[in-house]
């Protein structure tokens, strides 16, 4: 089974969304949070990886497991493992053909300084 979720986070005390040794960025806290909720290790791929201090806003992200669960169930059980500024706003299961950068119709950006 495959899932997406949509994820909303304040970036500036992250290292940016890729996987670091530091196990500071947001791609770490959320694989940690889904393998504290389901007692399993992920491996999560994303639309588009943001840098060091970068917010994000329903950032796509996918991951495939063998677990059954309801898409608040998924929601609800990954935040309540997850820092207070990031945050799983959706869940849904999604087709195995579905990538959430290569399945990507859109991207926006915006620069706020």
């Amino acid at each position: 089974m495959r899932v997406a979720l949509g994820l909303s986070y304040a970036g500036q005390t992250y290292e940016g969304w890729q996987s670091q040794l530091s196990g500071n960025t947001i791609q770490d806290r959320l694989e940690h949070a889904l393998g504290q909720f389901t007692a399993q290790q992920f491996r999560v791929n994303c639309a588009g990886r943001t840098d060091a201090g970068v917010h994000g806003l329903m950032q796509v992200v996918h991951f495939d497991t063998t677990l059954q669960r309801e898409a608040f169930s998924w929601v609800r059980g990954t935040n309540s493992f997850l820092p207070p500024d990031i945050a799983v706003q959706w869940a849904h299961p999604v087709p195995t053909q579905f990538h959430s950068r290569a399945s990507a119709s859109a991207r926006r950006y915006a620069y706020v300084l």
